[in-house]
């Protein structure tokens, strides 16, 4: 039976972004990059005993794909006023949104994947940046010293863990796959690995060299991360990645 690649795209992007700062808003690599490390989950190399137990030789194992599934949300496009200059700022010219149009419309042309959107809550609120609220507290700048960077729109993701948590439960039902391979760094799928594993599929975690949550290698079956390991930041550690 095939394998699953389920890819939590916010945290893709996230994580891409740590690995090429440079190609931050390169959308065809994004896109490429999707496909390429999903379907080198699909290789594996096992040892196999060839007569006595000391002559051993790799033996490559290549898995079936079922499908590639990315799940996100469509970009910001309201119009805001920025409460520090008081203009009104158009989200849906931003580089971030640019980016995530052409993003998924590169997505949408790879083999064997599948786009899953959610949606943006309304709700929308203008926060402080965590780096600039840390100087604040230090008394290092005072309110008015914010410049109209130092703040940014804060959006939720809606209906992104639900699709996956569905489709986590579909494939597992309806036999389709044996074996999930799952892109993503929080706890908030173990229910439906746990349910997954209840039904005797392979659950294997993709955090991207991300370190996990203490615990969580007791609801996964396996830890795999497929592309190239960042380089440390200064004062950074190994878990820090």
């Amino acid at each position: 039976m095939p394998t699953a690649v389920l890819v939590d795209g916010a945290y893709f992007i996230k994580r891409f972004r740590r690995i090429e700062p440079q190609n931050a808003y390169n959308a065809e690599r994004a896109a490429d990059l999707v496909h390429r490390w999903a379907i080198s989950h699909l290789s594996s190399v096992q040892s196999k005993a060839n007569g006595s137990p000391t002559d051993r030789r790799l033996k490559p194992q290549r898995r079936d794909l079922y499908r590639i599934f990315f799940y996100d949300c469509p970009p910001l496009d309201i119009k805001h006023h920025n409460p520090i200059t008081k203009k009104a700022v158009d989200f849906s010219k931003s580089k971030e949104a640019l980016f995530r149009v052409e993003l998924h419309a590169r997505l949408r042309t790879k083999r064997k994947l599948a786009l899953r959107l959610g949606h943006l809550s309304k709700g929308v609120r203008w926060t402080i940046k965590p780096e600039k609220i840390s100087a604040l507290l230090k008394g290092d700048i005072q309110i008015l010293d914010l410049g109209a960077d130092d703040v940014s729109l804060e959006t939720r993701q809606k209906g992104v863990d639900m699709r996956i948590g569905v489709d986590v439960a579909s494939l597992s039902f309806k036999k389709q796959v044996d074996q999930i391979v799952l892109v993503a760094g929080d706890a908030d799928f173990v229910p439906a690995a746990k349910m997954a594993r209840r039904e005797g599929v392979d659950f294997i975690l993709d955090p991207m060299w991300q370190s996990i949550p203490e615990g969580l290698m007791e609801h996964i079956d396996g830890l795999r991360s497929t592309c190239p390991k960042p380089a440390l930041k200064p004062r950074e550690t190994a878990l820090d990645v």
